[in-house]
């Protein structure tokens, strides 16, 4: 079986959701990764589709006639101003449109409450039959792979993945050995970029804007991708590769293809399935 790559919303910013399924399917991919959680952030769409039934329907219709499938929704985050529960109307709509997986991320640094809360998070997942992936954020509160499996390891949750992002690995200085430790089975969806080989300290704005709107396309950046896809398993890719200049210069459509056939190159190139 080759593998399956979805188109996550990130990579083509600002973009409806009707328009992101019909460009990932006129793009080859096989699922879309749609944002039904806003964060709030400029210029991103108010795009509610548990709460706009129309918009709903307009989805469940795009997906049908484009035959593609929806992988996955964003982003439920573990944060203190924010509350689990107010997630599970979009955990419900994400179901009935047949997603499998909500990507998530926690910006605390209090474990005790980060322990409690991304299980909650879990068993309302577990509700819709929805898979939570983990992911760690160089900058957020769970920020490196150690951590991550922590977490997991702590709320012991049948549902609970980890979600590794390439350019996220690579600032949180992930050793590809580490990595490949990690039994496969507790691996999920994977994102997909390249990126500059430097590390940008934290409070540098360099660290933030390369991860939303300066990420590379696969072989074009100084990641060691081979390394990390090799050393997990063949599970769906996610293309998170958000780059503004791109964008501005091929327009959505030719940007989520562009990104699609240098992830679908490189894995040839490098004999990774």
């Amino acid at each position: 079986m080759s593998r399956e790559f979805s188109l996550a919303y990130l990579t083509v910013p600002g973009t409806g959701p009707v328009d992101q399924i019909r460009i990932a399917a006129e793009a080859g991919y096989d699922f879309v990764s749609l944002r039904a959680i806003p964060m709030g952030l400029p210029g991103e769409p108010h795009l509610r589709f548990d709460e706009d039934k129309k918009l709903f329907n307009e989805i469940k219709q795009a997906l049908k006639d484009y035959s593609i499938g929806l992988m996955d929704i964003e982003l439920a985050r573990v944060r203190e101003d924010l509350r689990v529960e107010d997630y599970e109307p979009a955990f419900s709509a994400a179901a009935e449109l047949g997603a499998t997986d909500v990507l998530s991320s926690i910006w605390s640094k209090d474990k005790a409450y980060y322990y409690e809360e991304f299980a909650k998070l879990c068993d309302l997942a577990a509700k819709y039959s929805l898979r939570v992936n983990l992911e760690f954020v160089t900058f957020a509160g769970v920020t490196s792979l150690d951590e991550a499996i922590d977490v997991l390891d702590k709320v012991e949750r049948p549902n609970a993945y980890l979600m590794v992002d390439t350019l996220h690995a690579h600032r949180s200085r992930v050793p590809v050995d580490d990595i490949a430790r990690v039994e496969t089975s507790r691996f999920g969806f994977i994102h997909l970029c390249d990126g500059p080989g430097p590390i940008p300290e934290l409070d540098d704005p360099g660290m933030i804007e390369v991860a939303r709107e300066g990420r590379l396309y696969p072989g074009e950046g100084e990641i060691d991708l081979k390394g990390m896809l090799l050393a997990m398993p063949p599970n769906p890719i996610s293309i998170e590769l958000p780059n503004s200049k791109e964008m501005g210069k091929r327009g959505a459509l030719g940007h989520a293809s562009q990104c699609l056939i240098k992830a679908k190159h490189y894995l040839t190139k490098n004999g990774i399935r």
